[in-house]
């Protein structure tokens, strides 16, 4: 096999899984609640990392077509996927805030906050 048709199949590969990756998680977030995204994310950074290295061993110029356009329809479905990773995590972030508050509001019975407690001199 010449190094030409191997490198164009490796590129091939690693944007085949890199999108079937973001795919699946864009499809998952905010509708599938057991989707493990940490694994997502892990398996999508590793992706990302084995493009780099190819890419890295390759010119622009030297892309076929398809390459172009498939990294171009990539590119477009991580778009996507940053707004939906960056959407999903605020959401989270906002749960966490009101489950805080709640809790404050609930310890806050007229004793003693934890703090309050640990100011006073015990003799």
């Amino acid at each position: 096999m010449s190094e030409p048709h191997t490198q164009y199949k490796r590129i091939q590969g690693v944007l085949s899984r890199l999108e079937s990756v973001i795919d699946a998680e864009n499809a998952a977030i905010g509708v599938d609640r057991d989707y493990d995204l940490g694994r997502s994310n892990a398996l999508k950074s590793r992706c990302l990392y084995d493009m780099t290295v190819l890419f890295n061993q390759v010119q622009p110029d030297q892309l076929s077509p398809e390459h172009r356009d498939r990294l171009q329809s990539v590119r477009t479905k991580l778009d996507v996927n940053h707004a939906k990773v960056q959407a999903h995590m605020e959401a989270v972030r906002e749960i966490a805030e009101m489950i805080k508050k709640t809790v404050a509001e609930s310890e806050a019975d007229g004793t003693y906050s934890e703090d309050q407690f640990r100011r006073i001199e015990l003799s």
